[in-house]
């Protein structure tokens, strides 16, 4: 019998909701017959898909990031304004494809409005322009009768957008970047971009452009810029074809953040750098299927990752105060179009779940359980090389606690890894009682490689099973391969 324990009094901090953000760039089917399909009967008279907006609504996302991504390196925002009629097509060279600059920073504003969100924008920091990334930021958030604010009056649009969140560029260390660069020549242009965006608009937070957050780059680049950005970036994709090395994938993002909260605690310390400087994991999937013909789809064990993941970042919430999924519309996506409609990939439930149930304080579920360890010599990492085997043995339920801020209300979420078993657990509230009703809702499927699609979009759904609470305890047992939340009515 395995257990969890859980006490309202064991708070580990404050969860920010901007962990359940989105993130959509100019790849593949992402925006155009995507989230944006003009002339399509399924899109509002915006081009706005109304089906898409439908399904994104419930993820609750509170920040969306764009335009890229590998995408911004090579985009000029210009291109992108205006009479749609107007704007240049252009060829893009990141994915290899073609830009018709139909959906741009307008546009953008106009969808992060129509789903209740904040706009997080991304400069292109490798064939931009000091000039070109003020004059973006004058052209959103500009109040003044300047040239730039003027321009988004005259595109019919006379109160600023007041974008908060500003990326300094997109993975400027890789190689396949356009532009890319050394982390001490970023860390000089980064200082120049910075200045005159904040002066521009004092009230911006800035993003540094981190790697996955143990690197030398991300030593150097919090050395640099710590005084001046307000969140360090980490990108990790996680994945493998391997059930086991899958399912426990996400733990390489929990070994970055607690390196790179170390590197940020070093770095205020020994700069005397007042304010605080936050994670933003702000590319993050399972993503392990390029090479394949299924490369766009995601099954029953993704979904456990995922919510692995979502897991390690209310573990860390001090310090991660933002994360994008990465992306929100067919590529490695929740959600999935074709010209007559969608359906939703597993992957989508437990997002659902834990932005709709997650409440506000994280607290320190603590969980005995049945282990595994991974055989460092059967790890698969061939997609992904990140081994994580010296990071074992892995609890087989992976689990994390909010509550409410008066601890009236408790919201457990438990991933069991065991492709083959359900497991029993009690679950204990130290000083508390359980109200009789215990709501529960699981993610589940046939077996792990269970998969949804246009012909079965239910092959992985959520249910509500019956649960009771007795005193101080609950009796569970977590299916075999499942996502699960539980909500925890305190007496």
């Amino acid at each position: 019998m395995a257990r969890i324990t859980l006490d309202t009094h064991q708070r580990i901090g404050t969860v920010d909701r901007a962990i359940f953000g989105g993130f959509i760039e100019h790849l593949g089917r992402c925006i155009y017959g995507g989230i944006f399909e003009e002339g399509s009967p399924l899109s509002d008279g915006r081009g706005f898909r109304r089906d898409v907006l439908e399904a994104l609504r419930p993820l609750r996302m509170p920040v969306l990031r764009w335009p890229g991504g590998n995408f911004v390196s090579g985009y000029h925002w210009l291109d992108g304004v205006g009479p749609a009629e107007r704007r240049p097509r252009r060829a893009e060279l990141a994915w290899h494809a073609e830009e018709s600059n139909r959906f741009g920073t307008d546009e953008f504003i106009e969808y992060c409005r129509a789903l209740g969100t904040e706009p997080f924008i991304v400069v292109n920091m490798g064939s931009g322009t000091i000039d070109e990334a003020q004059a973006w930021v004058e052209y959103c958030n500009g109040t003044g009768n300047t040239h730039w604010a003027n321009l988004r009056r005259n595109h019919g649009h006379e109160e600023p957008y007041g974008v908060k969140y500003w990326g300094l560029g997109n993975e400027m260390y890789g190689k396949w970047q356009i532009g890319h660069l050394a982390a001490e020549d970023y860390v000089k242009k980064a200082r120049q971009f910075a200045a005159v965006m904040k002066w521009t608009d004092p009230n911006i937070q800035l993003i540094s452009c981190g790697q996955q957050g143990w690197n030398e780059w991300d030593r150097t680049v919090l050395e640099g810029l710590a005084d001046l950005v307000d969140y360090h970036s980490i990108h990790i994709y996680t994945g493998s074809h391997q059930y086991y090395t899958n399912v426990f994938h996400p733990h390489q993002a929990d070994r970055a953040l607690r390196i790179c909260e170390a590197m940020i605690e070093r770095v205020r310390y020994e700069k005397r750098i007042d304010h605080p400087i936050h994670i933003a994991y702000d590319e993050w999937n399972v993503w392990y299927r390029e090479r394949s013909p299924q490369a766009r789809r995601s099954g029953l064990a993704d979904a456990l990752a995922v919510a692995t993941f979502l897991n390690i970042f209310i573990r860390h919430c001090r310090s991660v105060r933002m994360a994008n999924l990465a992306q929100m519309v067919n590529v490695i996506a929740p959600i999935m179009t074709s010209p007559q409609g969608v359906f939703l990939q597993p992957i989508y439930h437990p997002i659902r779940l834990y932005a709709e149930h997650t409440r506000e304080i994280a607290l320190d579920a603590r969980v005995e359980c049945e282990t595994h360890t991974l055989d460092p010599e059967e790890e698969d990492v061939s997609e992904r090389p990140f081994r994580v085997a010296d990071l074992g043995p892995f609890a087989l339920l992976d689990a994390v606690a909010t509550c409410d801020v008066e601890g009236r209300e408790i919201s457990l979420a438990v991933v069991n890894r065991d492709p083959d078993r359900a497991i029993s657990t009690t679950i204990r509230v130290l000083d508390g009682t359980i109200g009789s009703t215990v709501l529960a809702y699981e993610v589940n499927g046939k077996d792990p490689e269970a998969t949804n699609s246009f012909e079965h979009p239910k092959a992985v759904d959520v249910r509500e099973p019956r649960a009771e609470g007795h005193g101080d305890q609950v009796d569970y047992a977590f299916p075999a391969h499942s996502v699960t939340v539980l909500r925890l009515p305190m007496g």
